[in-house]
């Protein structure tokens, strides 16, 4: 029995499928605002507020493994549903919140681990939505585009630790953009370029330190047509440690966009 616990985004729904397909018995934890996974009969809505009720399910269901997938934002305090261990717990997270939604992510790892409970990868039952070393795509990247890769990469390197940046990007060997609290969706719409051609690189690789189990560098479509419209011309990843969600679409999207998608 493994405990799947899903936060936003469409990651959750590919390890589901996964997951079904493979016959395995799960239960899902559902952290979601919406509760999307509520038609799910294995599913149970929980608060990050609520962790006795979240223990409790698990060992209930004899589930000593989780995994992480999407999204926890930071819990809004008039809002949150906490019990007797959550207001023991809560001060922790609150402190945490403050580095990104992947410290909160960490930190209730922590707190798993002191209740006996261990987390796995979260592309252990997924490891087709990551991209090994190589190039994907029919444009490759030039010697000005390999300038602007290793300049993102000796960039990313001097971030703090503690930095909650995966994601940079470079044209013509000065840095447009680093990602902020707001995600790479909202660094990309920021970006503008009054150049007539696709120029610049958009290098996404794990933040210093990162727990690789949760919160890897993940590209969809989205990406791809942010990317098409801030005229950004290369997208890297680093190898075995990314996800990327429709993969196939992924790459048909930058071939007909001119766009390349380069693993390291």
């Amino acid at each position: 029995m493994i405990g799947l616990i899903f936060g936003e985004n469409e990651l959750p729904k590919e390890i589901l499928r996964a997951v079904k397909n493979k016959k395995i018995k799960y239960i899902i934890i559902d952290l979601t605002s919406k509760n999307i996974f509520k038609k799910d009969k294995y599913s149970y809505r929980a608060s990050i507020g609520q962790f006795g009720k979240i223990i409790k399910i698990l060992r209930q269901n004899n589930c000593k493994k989780v995994l992480f997938a999407g999204n926890v934002k930071k819990p809004n305090l008039t809002k949150l549903k906490v019990d007797f261990k959550g207001f023991y717990y809560l001060p922790r997270i609150i402190k945490k919140s403050k580095l990104g939604d992947a410290a909160i992510l960490k930190e209730i790892i922590k707190i798993l681990e002191k209740e006996k409970v261990k987390t796995l990868s979260s592309l252990f039952f997924t490891p087709k939505l990551s991209l090994k070393k190589g190039i994907f795509t029919n444009i490759k990247p030039n010697n000005t585009d390999s300038l602007d890769i290793k300049k993102s990469i000796k960039v990313l390197n001097s971030i703090d630790r503690y930095n909650f940046s995966q994601g940079i990007v470079v044209r013509n060997k000065k840095i447009i953009s680093i990602e902020g609290k707001g995600g790479t969706k909202l660094m990309l719409k920021k970006i503008k370029n009054k150049s007539k051609k696709n120029e610049g690189v958009l290098v996404k690789f794990p933040k210093r330190g990162q727990d690789l189990r949760i919160d890897l560098p993940t590209i969809g479509k989205d990406t791809l047509n942010q990317c098409k419209l801030a005229k950004i011309k290369g997208i890297v990843l680093k190898a075995n440690k990314n996800i990327v969600l429709d993969k196939s679409k992924c790459i048909s999207l930058a071939n007909k966009n001119k766009i390349f998608i380069s693993v390291l």
